[in-house]
């Protein structure tokens, strides 16, 4: 996005937040080893951090995640997510932006790889510290097909807006 647009910034942040909320909260598979779930919200966190860029990536990842997470009853999380899937979103946002301009038309799969990978371990880290490394374990392979299906979701939408946005 151009700079001096903050009220663009403000509406595209706000329309992704409730983008990732819904897609979050739509489909839930909880896990109970660590009392968390798999989702599709990643999807949207990819979207907005690719298509509108780092900040509103962060907001739409950190804010839209975790409000899922407090209506879907899901607390103790909230603050978790907040941190993981904001930084997700910016991660993804400035790597597609920086690789973009340097590095041509694939920065994206990059971006996309390692703003998942971001939030693979990051989820995974804080489920050491709290339910001890094998229940981590387990959820491990959820959090690996969450990231490939925010690639495999998101990244299409992304490159279908993309041009229609002038982005």
């Amino acid at each position: 996005m151009e700079k001096g647009s903050s009220t663009r910034t403000i509406a595209f942040s706000a329309v992704m937040a409730a983008l990732v909320c819904v897609a979050t909260m739509l489909i839930q598979v909880p896990i109970p080893a660590t009392k968390g779930f798999f989702n599709l919200g990643d999807a949207m966190v990819m979207v907005a951090g690719l298509a509108f860029g780092p900040i509103v990536g962060a907001i739409a990842g950190g804010l839209g995640s975790s409000l899922a997470d407090f209506l879907g009853g899901w607390y103790t999380w909230v603050p978790f997510t907040l941190i993981i899937k904001g930084v997700e979103g910016y991660l993804v946002g400035w790597i597609n932006k920086t690789l973009g301009q340097s590095r041509g038309k694939y920065a994206y799969i990059i971006a996309w790889f390692l703003g998942g990978l971001e939030m693979v371990s990051g989820y995974f880290l804080v489920q050491v510290a709290m339910y001890g490394f094998s229940a981590a374990l387990v959820e491990l392979p959820f959090n690996f097909i969450q990231m490939a299906m925010s690639g495999i979701i998101g990244v299409p939408i992304y490159l279908a807006i993309r041009n229609r946005l002038r982005l």
